[in-house]
């Protein structure tokens, strides 16, 4: 049975990736790795670690049930893992289970699986993410929406620069990921880091099980130097900041008083009023990118570990890792959904453009008066008149309409400006198509 919240916080592809048969998995293929990289070195015959591979491939033939029941006795699955595999092969291939192996060469090395694997989920539910926002950007290049700061009504931009934005910021987080993913190392060290128990071949060894597992090498263990694991927090808080980011936007946009997008379907409804229809997949994509910054503090407060081998800090991850790989792609798989299927507003959007004209024109009387007041002058008249305005709850140009020294029917120009907005959409969507190696 599956958890009451998992359709909201086990979106997409990442959270079934962090499963505990994912890992079973990832150990599994980490041992299977490991005798084949030892056969490859000369320690093991190659018999014995094609028996290993052949028994790590076929998990319904082992005892799993007592590795789960006998993990916590342990301290981690390892060497209940470890016993089980070895009763499988028999006492002639047993010799290449676990080569000069430490738990935690196993266990980290699994962790580097999974997380790349889940990362792979999640870079495609950002792909989608970032494509939709694409589509966006390209078909409300010209779209005026006004633009807000510190959630103020501020001057007109675009909505194709707003969707570009939001592309540019999914975009940067792929990136980023991407690039910590490829250098995830492989783990092994042996009990204290000397590879002292794997007959002088240590060094060959790691690199052989870092090639056969297509991950990085490294020239000594990282037992308590937990780089990697910060390295892959880091990418993914960044990535939920960035989700958050574009799902907020959205959120607000869909209030019922600005109404300048909605979500598409049926879903978003309440059990109390009939008329709502609430941006669920915005509001489930900020929920899950809500839970991160928690999880990224807990991994990079466990990379402070003791000597070669930590007490307790290193146990903390595996679940914090696992959780928040599950959450940013939940996120991503839900601003997925929200952005392809986002209904944005332009009517609605000129309407609240042509209705708050004044922080436009209050810049263009500043501009205006400039030559005959200075600088800072024409600035304190204009911000005078916005006061004057708001406390008599007047239009701004009604209250500059006395002023013999400025004209204000000839300031604002047909159109709102928006700057230099659609070159810079244009630019960004050209660097995108040419990323994706798209051609129209």
């Amino acid at each position: 049975m599956s958890g009451l919240f998992d359709g909201t916080f086990a979106r997409g592809g990442a959270a079934a990736a962090v499963s505990d048969p994912a890992w079973i998995d990832a150990l599994l293929d980490v041992e299977a790795a490991l005798a084949r990289a030892a056969a490859r070195t000369g320690l093991v015959p190659a018999t014995a670690a094609d028996a290993v591979t052949r028994a790590c491939a076929e998990p319904a033939g082992l005892d799993l049930a007592t590795v789960v029941a006998r993990a916590a006795d342990a301290g981690n699955p390892v060497p209940p893992l470890v016993r089980v595999l070895q009763d499988a092969v028999g006492p002639d291939a047993a010799r290449a289970v676990h080569v000069g192996a430490t738990s935690q060469d196993v266990l980290d090395t699994a962790l580097v699986l999974v997380a790349r694997r889940a990362v792979s989920a999640i870079d495609r539910d950002l792909a989608v993410a970032a494509e939709a926002a694409a589509e966006l950007a390209r078909a409300h290049r010209d779209d005026v929406v006004m633009g807000r700061t510190l959630l103020q009504q501020a001057l007109p931009t675009t909505f194709g620069l707003k969707a570009a934005g939001w592309l540019t910021g999914l975009e940067g987080a792929r990136a980023r990921l991407l690039a910590v993913d490829a250098s995830l190392p492989v783990q092994y060290g042996g009990a204290v880091g000397t590879l002292a128990a794997s007959e002088g071949s240590g060094v060959d060894l790691r690199g052989a099980l870092a090639a056969e597992l297509g991950l990085a090498t490294t020239p000594l263990a990282w037992h308590t130097v937990r780089l990697p694991v910060a390295d892959l927090a880091g990418a993914l808080g960044t990535a939920a900041g960035v989700l958050a980011t574009v799902a907020v936007d959205v959120v607000l946009m869909a209030q019922t008083e600005v109404g300048e997008v909605s979500e598409g379907g049926a879903r978003g409804g309440s059990s109390a009023m009939p008329h709502k229809h609430n941006p669920v997949a915005a509001i489930s994509a900020r929920a899950c990118a809500r839970r991160a910054p928690g999880l990224v503090a807990t991994l990079l407060g466990a990379m402070e570990q003791e000597h070669e081998r930590s007490a307790g800090a290193w146990h903390s991850e595996w679940p914090t890792l696992g959780d928040l790989l599950a959450t940013v792609g939940s996120a991503a798989a839900w601003l997925g959904e929200c952005l392809a299927d986002l209904r944005p507003d332009t009517a609605r959007m000129a309407e609240n453009v042509a209705a708050a004209r004044d922080p436009e024109l209050a810049g263009a009387v500043a501009d205006a008066l400039t030559a005959s007041l200075g600088r800072g002058a024409a600035h304190d008249a204009a911000a005078e008149a916005v006061r004057e305005a708001r406390r008599t709850r007047r239009p701004l140009a009604e209250v500059l309409a006395d002023r013999p020294d400025v004209d204000v029917r000839s300031l604002l120009p047909g159109a709102p400006d928006v700057g230099e907005a659609p070159a810079q959409v244009d630019a960004v969507l050209a660097d995108y198509d040419r990323r994706t190696g798209r051609t129209s």
